[in-house]
């Protein structure tokens, strides 16, 4: 049976308002780096939620799985080899305690020689990138031997949209890797560049995928780009639009290997009067499976 998610964040109000939202669903998604912070030594130190995530699994008897956004997974340079080993060492360290079922990353670099840039950004869908990042999924499966990436959301590409279900194909070529078809990701990118996200998800070896992820999103504001063009946005603080759910409704019987789907809401979204429509969000997803 494919298992209903809900992803968690290490914030007070947002926990305490989806508390009721989590007798509703099979699993838990977290972002491991969310759960330390990093001492002046370099080491990662729990701030606290990872010991609250802890008792909750041990009180819901419910699983956990990894949705990292930072490890950076498409880098190559010796001071993000430094800053990955402690990575690693903690997710190892956490998976003891939470027993992963699975970790993923988002396909993109979001350190670059030991610079944060916050968000993911694409990789140039070459050979050499492919290699890299397969090599990144090899070490992570010496910590979680289920590993995989999420296609990343990006308002820039290197290159044709369409050509990344190729070049997604090319990096989860070994066993136990998969993917984290994230539906929103696809249709963000389908608004912003112009392409039909049925015919990109067309391309993808949907036997690869793992988990699924739904989420909303906004429109920019006009006036941060001086054309006034107004994108699309990837930023987890609104329902799941329709097209979202067509699509899921689409793929889901499509993907032989699915084992749950995930519903995303980013803390600092939520409202009192925004709990009934997860909790409904959750109901559909619950009834398309």
């Amino acid at each position: 049976m494919v298992a209903v998610g809900f992803s968690l964040h290490p914030d007070e109000e947002f926990l305490d308002l989806c508390a009721p939202l989590l007798e509703k669903v099979d699993y838990f998604e977290v972002a491991p780096e969310t759960l330390w912070f990093e001492r002046d030594d370099g080491a990662l130190v729990d701030n606290g939620y990872f010991r609250r995530f802890v008792a909750l699994r041990r009180r819901s008897r419910k699983p956990f799985v990894a949705h990292g956004v930072g490890l950076s997974i498409a880098t190559a340079a010796l001071a993000d080899a430094r800053r990955r080993r402690r990575w690693l060492a903690r997710i190892a360290s956490d998976h003891r305690a939470l027993r992963f079922r699975w970790w993923t990353d988002h396909l993109g670099a979001s350190s670059l020689d030991a610079l944060a840039v916050t968000l993911p950004l694409p990789l140039p869908p070459t050979g050499a990138a492919a290699r890299i990042v397969r090599a990144r999924l090899w070490q992570m499966q010496a910590v979680v031997p289920d590993v995989g990436v999420e296609n990343n959301v990006a308002y820039f590409y290197p290159g044709d949209p369409m050509d990344e279900p190729a070049f997604i194909g090319r990096c989860l070529a070994a066993p136990r890797t998969w993917l984290l078809l994230d539906l929103h990701n696809v249709y963000t990118m389908a608004q912003n560049f112009g392409f039909d996200p049925g015919a990109w998800i067309a391309r993808i070896d949907l036997a690869r995928v793992i988990e699924i992820h739904v989420s909303g999103g906004r429109p920019s504001d006009p006036g941060w780009l001086p054309s006034r063009r107004v994108l699309r946005l990837d930023s987890h603080d609104d329902a799941v639009p329709e097209p979202v759910w067509r699509l899921l409704e689409s793929v889901r019987p499509r993907c032989p290997n699915l084992r749950g789907v995930t519903l995303e809401r980013m803390e600092g979204t939520v409202g009192a009067g925004d709990v009934a429509l997860l909790g409904q969000e959750l109901r559909r997803v619950r009834s398309l499976l």
